[in-house]
């Protein structure tokens, strides 16, 4: 019953906001628009009223808003302009649920956290807001923060949304094999373990902490730092960054960022936490990606929000950097491979009949500016070809598609010239000579050594025991090979000494018989 009064509200909504009408002047149906819409006042810009329906039903339809609104190539300019407030600008809750969150998580007064506590938030989105204050560390030592707060009643919220989506993907897998194909159920809870993840602020703090180490090292990007003491489900407090948000591009213009290797810079942290680290900043919009404008680290990026983040195992890593390096050499017939030796597509299928649909798709987009490409047309073709050869979709690597649209989209924004395809290239091929070259052999024996050190003083007396086990299994192998022949021996004796008796008796017999007719 719950389910089905959401989807009633769902609709609900959908009628308040005419979204109807939305949907259907798209498809430019517009005489059948205005009959729908007939006796309801639609008077705010379109792209208002999907931005606001959306806020309406809640934080899961606002993420599917803060992914579109980064795709301003496949949107018209009123509507990515609104949905681009989804990213930070959400209607606050009150400042004074904040306060109540903060002091019961920490049991103690405000004043006693904060030296300063602005009750104004800076930024607002769906699953929680931000509050700039100033906080008196442990040692005594006063710290610039931005301290996180989760909205109330989330959870509900949430899981009232993945019942029904859960619903709808049961629909849609006793709708047809093709549909099962796509494993719906399986997508959703991927979607269900991610967005539970991110309610807990504990988590997305630890998310941070790994993801600062991973790139200390690479000078690209700035993480900020968790403040452990004051880490809470509910409440997270952490370095405040300074930096513009990397959609105000005429800012970064007049700062002296240069933007086309901010772009280059992007695909590299992305490539990096994809294949080096198998684990990556899943939530990319332009809400949660700001760049520096300090003299000391100008142009660099600034992460923030780490509530979903993305993993790979190493098989998936391996596998896919070869599908990427193998698509970077227009090497088809590889691709083809490794889709039928993973198991993604049925066994039978002929790898040249596989070659050439996915040389169909991908070649027309080598060599051609980001402007002039399409990902998502690009997907959208690889996913009818994948529906042809029966492709199954696998639910572990929705995030890392999702967070390509996005590394797509701010590509376009910064620098519409850029080839996507020769900037990743040679990281990759630097990557996989690192997984295969003498450095990769180096790390496995440093990582093994101490293992390695504690098994050789022991490997005479394991070796001793090994051959004695052999040749106690030897012996008892012979031993009983000797039994099986002597018992063929007995039996053949038998046989032969049966023969000759039966031979004997024979001619004896026929010796009898002369006698008696002579």
């Amino acid at each position: 019953m719950t389910r089905y009064l959401r989807a009633i509200f769902i609709l609900w909504v959908i009628l308040r906001y005419g979204l109807d009408e939305l949907v259907l002047s798209g498809f430019r149906l517009r005489g059948l628009a205005r009959v729908v819409t007939f006796g309801r006042r639609l008077e705010a810009p379109r792209g208002q009223r999907l931005r606001q329906a959306l806020e309406h039903l809640g934080p899961i339809f606002v993420k599917f808003g803060q992914v579109l609104s980064t795709r301003r190539d496949l949107l018209p300019q009123d509507i990515a302009d609104e949905l681009a407030m989804l990213q930070d600008r959400v209607p606050p809750f009150p400042s004074a649920v904040a306060v109540a969150t903060i002091e019961r998580a920490f049991r103690r007064p405000l004043a006693d956290i904060f030296v300063t506590f602005e009750q104004e938030p800076v930024a607002s989105a769906s699953i929680a807001q931000v509050h700039f204050a100033t906080a008196r560390l442990r040692n005594g030592e006063l710290r610039d923060v931005a301290v996180k707060v989760l909205r109330p009643g989330m959870l509900a919220v949430i899981e009232k949304d993945l019942d029904l989506m859960r619903m709808m993907a049961g629909w849609v897998e006793r709708a047809s094999a093709d549909a099962r194909r796509l494993k719906p159920r399986e997508v959703v809870a991927e979607f269900d373990k991610y967005l539970h993840d991110e309610l807990d602020l504990v988590r997305e703090a630890a998310n941070a902490a790994q993801l600062r180490r991973n790139m200390e090292g690479l000078h690209l990007v700035m993480i900020p730092e968790m403040h452990w003491d004051f880490i809470h489900p509910e409440v997270m407090v952490m370095e405040r960054m300074t930096g513009v948000p990397i959609s105000q591009v005429d800012r970064l213009v007049a700062a002296g960022v240069d933007l086309r290797q901010l772009a280059r810079d992007g695909v590299t942290i992305f490539f990096t936490q994809v294949f080096r680290d198998g684990f990556f900043h899943a939530d990319m919009h332009p809400g949660n990606i700001q760049v520096s404008l300090a003299p000391g680290t100008l142009g660099r990026y600034i992460s923030l929000d780490f509530g979903i983040v993305g993993t790979l195992t190493e098989h998936d890593k391996e596998y896919l950097a070869q599908n990427f390096t193998a698509f970077f050499r227009r090497d088809y017939k590889r691709v083809a491979e490794l889709h039928i030796e993973s198991g993604w597509v049925p066994p039978g299928t002929r790898v040249d009949e596989l070659e050439g649909a996915v040389r169909t798709v991908c070649e027309p987009y080598f060599d051609r500016p980001l402007r002039e490409i399409s990902l998502g047309m690009v997907l959208m073709r690889l996913f009818q070809t994948s529906r042809r050869f029966n492709v199954e979709i696998q639910p572990q690597l929705v995030l890392l598609q999702k967070t390509l649209l996005n590394i797509e989209g701010l590509g376009r924004q910064l620098d519409p010239e850029l080839d996507l395809w020769s900037t990743a290239k040679p990281f990759l091929e630097r990557w996989m000579l690192d997984q295969v070259g003498p450095h990769k052999l180096w790390e496995e024996i440093r990582d093994q050594g101490p293992r390695y050190a504690k098994i050789m003083p022991e490997l005479p007396r394991l070796l001793h025991g090994f051959l004695q086990n052999n040749q106690a299994a030897s012996n008892r192998d012979m031993r009983e090979l000797l039994q099986e022949q002597r018992r063929t021996n007995r039996l053949l004796q038998g046989l032969v000494y049966g023969g000759l008796g039966f031979a004997l008796g024979l001619i004896v017999m026929q010796l009898v018989v002369q006698v008696r007719f002579y």
